[in-house]
């Protein structure tokens, strides 16, 4: 399994509130099987300190992912992925978790009057350049 990555990608510029965008990334990164039953989340404090961002907002977030059953608190370590909590391998759950994403781009090429096989491209090059800078 790959390894759990060490922060989160919070972008405080979005319409989607910092609580919601850790809580998803936490969702998708377990669906995806990036974070597996056992594997430790950083900390509130090292969340928040990395991303300037209050630590109430990460307290929240991780809050609301151990009341869906995804995390369980550990005394003294902090948040790890709950050993119940299932990694959803079936490409379909997986993607259907991508389609609100794939929809707003789709929206947003068409409103730029932007044709279809450049916006493929324009997502294949993004996609690239993410493994490139994961493997760097």
């Amino acid at each position: 399994m790959p390894s759990p990555p060490a922060f989160f990608d919070i972008q405080p510029q979005l319409a989607t509130p910092i609580y919601r965008q850790v809580v998803e990334q936490v969702q998708r990164l377990v669906a995806g099987g990036q974070l597996g039953p056992g594997d430790e989340l950083p900390s509130v404090r090292n969340v928040a300190e990395r991303h300037a961002i209050n630590p109430m907002t990460v307290s929240k977030a991780y809050s609301l992912l151990e009341a869906e059953g995804l995390l369980e608190r550990r005394r003294g370590v902090g948040m790890a992925v709950a050993k119940g909590a299932r990694a959803s391998h079936a490409r379909g759950d997986r993607l259907a978790m991508l389609e609100p994403a794939v929809l707003a781009l789709a929206r947003q090429a068409r409103q730029l009057g932007i044709a279809p096989d450049q916006t493929i491209a324009a997502l294949s090059r993004a996609l690239q350049s993410i493994e490139q800078d994961d493997n760097a």
